[in-house]
C-alpha cells in the first residue's frame, strides 16, 4: 500500500490541535517528532527542544483527493484560531516508512539511566544505562516528544521493582518496555489502534521483555471489564490527549489505580492542565505532582487508600 504523508511544523502549543485534526483522516494514527535536539555537558545525548513536526499518513486510494480536500478545509478552520503553515505532502511507500525515521532520530538520554536508541544504531553505553530500542513504525512514541519524556522520567522515579503497571494507549510500547527493563511486571499495555499493537509487540520482542508485557488491542472499558486479566495496578500510565484523558476519567479510569497507587497522565498542554486536574479531583484523586517540559505537562495523581473512586 502507498501513502500520502502530510506534515506541519508547528509550535508545541499548536501540536495537539493539529494532531487532533490529522487523526480524523489518518487510519494509522499521528506521530509528533522533535525538530531539534539540544545537548549540554551534563546531558550529551540531548533532549528535544523547539518546534515539532506533526505527521500523518493518508491512504493513497480512490478517495485520496476528497480526503485531502476535507483535511485542508479542517486545517483552514483551525488556522483561523492558531497560525499554521501550509501542510507539506510527500508520497511514501510502506517499504520507505522506516527509512524516513532514520534521518533525524538519535539516541536520547531520559532521567538518570534510560537511553532511547533507534533500533538501527549501536551507540556506546555506560554500565548503568538501560537501553530501550525503538523502531517506530506507524505508532506514537519515539522518545523525542516531551510528553513521552515526561512519562519515562516518571516511570524511572516512581516504579518499584516487581510492581505491576498498566499502559493505556501504549503506541510504540516505549513506556511498557522501560517499565519492564526497570524491573516491573506484570505489565498490561493496550491500544485501540491495532497497528500500534503490532508495532508495540515487535518493539517489545526486540527488547527481550515479551515475558513481562501483555499487549492487547482494546479500550479502557474492556480493561475494566477484566477482558485482559489485569484490571488495576499501583502505577498506571496514559499518554494521550487532554480531552481524551478527561473522558477516560469520566469513564472510570480512576478504578484502574490500586489504592495508594499513582496515575501518570501526559499529552497535556499547559493551558489544558486545569481541565484535567478538575477531572482528577472530581474522581477523588489527589494531585501529587505537576511536571513540565516546554509547553507540555504531566500530572501525577494518587488514589488515596480509603477513598472509593466514582464510576
Amino acid at each position: 500500500m502507498n501513502w500520502l504523508e502530510v506534515s506541519l511544523t508547528v509550535s508545541g502549543e499548536a501540536a495537539e490541535a493539529v494532531a487532533d485534526v490529522l487523526a480524523r483522516f489518518a487510519p494509522n494514527g499521528v506521530v509528533t517528532e522533535a525538530t531539534q535536539i539540544e545537548t549540554t555537558s551534563d546531558e550529551p545525548e540531548g533532549h528535544a527542544v523547539g518546534p515539532v513536526i506533526v505527521r500523518a499518513y493518508l491512504t493513497a486510494d480512490d478517495q485520496l483527493e476528497a480526503t485531502r480536500a476535507q483535511l485542508e478545509e479542517n486545517l483552514w478552520h483551525l488556522g483561523q484560531i492558531l497560525p499554521l503553515p501550509a501542510p507539506q505532502y510527500k508520497n511514501v511507500a510502506d517499504a520507505d516508512w522506516a527509512e524516513a525515521w532514520k534521518v533525524n532520530f538519535h539516541p536520547i538520554r531520559i532521567g538518570r539511566r534510560l537511553m532511547i536508541i533507534p533500533a538501527w544504531l549501536n551507540p556506546p553505553l555506560a554500565p548503568d544505562d538501560v537501553p530501550i530500542r525503538i523502531d517506530p513504525g506507524m505508532a506514537f512514541g519515539t522518545g523525542t516528544h516531551p510528553t513521552t519524556q515526561l512519562c519515562l522520567a516518571a516511570i524511572e522515579r516512581h516504579l518499584k521493582p516487581g510492581q505491576p503497571m498498566l499502559d493505556l494507549g501504549t503506541g510504540s510500547g516505549i513506556l511498557a518496555i522501560a517499565a519492564a527493563k526497570l524491573g516491573s511486571g506484570p505489565i498490561l499495555a493496550v491500544d485501540i489502534d491495532e497497528e500500534a499493537v503490532r508495532v508495540a509487540r515487535e518493539n517489545i520482542a526486540a527488547n527481550g521483555v515479551a515475558a513481562a508485557i501483555q499487549v492487547e488491542p482494546g479500550s479502557l472499558a474492556e480493561t475494566l471489564a477484566g477482558k485482559f486479566g489485569l484490571t488495576s495496578a499501583p502505577l498506571v500510565m496514559a499518554n494521550i490527549l487532554a480531552r481524551v484523558l478527561v473522558m477516560m476519567l469520566e469513564q472510570g479510569l480512576a478504578r484502574t489505580i490500586a489504592p495508594g497507587g499513582l496515575l501518570v497522565l501526559s499529552g497535556i498542554l499547559e493551558g489544558q492542565a486545569y481541565e484535567v486536574i478538575a477531572a482528577l479531583k472530581q474522581q477523588g484523586l489527589e494531585l501529587a505532582a505537576q511536571e513540565k517540559i516546554e509547553d507540555w505537562v504531566a500530572l501525577i495523581a494518587r488514589r488515596p487508600n480509603a477513598v472509593t473512586t466514582k464510576d
